[in-house]
């Protein structure tokens, strides 16, 4: 049985049929957690010292490393980054209009 396969639209929540809106706002909370999760491993902190410093609570972090991204708004994300040291912009890119 041969495996079809599908170019990716890019965005894997569009791919797995979200709204358009909502695959946006997925994808770029996920990629702010990706970035809080990777600063949190390469300073080694723990989720108590990491809570410490996000000025949040410990179990607050777990949600954050377990990936709970229903938990976090793109405001309270680039909060915690800026926490961090992480200056965050915003990038936008226009669509080819599709006739």
């Amino acid at each position: 049985m041969a495996i079809r396969m599908q170019r990716s639209s890019g965005n894997v929540f569009a791919d797995l049929g979200f709204p358009p809106e909502e695959a946006a706002h997925l994808l770029i909370r996920s990629d702010l957690m990706g970035q809080l999760r990777a600063l949190i491993t390469e300073r080694g902190l723990t989720q108590k010292a990491a809570a410490k410093v996000l000025g949040v609570t410990q179990p607050r972090v777990s949600d954050l490393v377990r990936g709970r991204i229903e938990l976090f708004s793109i405001d309270t994300l680039v909060e915690m980054l800026t926490r961090l040291d992480v200056a965050v912009t915003v990038k936008t890119k226009r669509r080819r209009r599709v006739a």
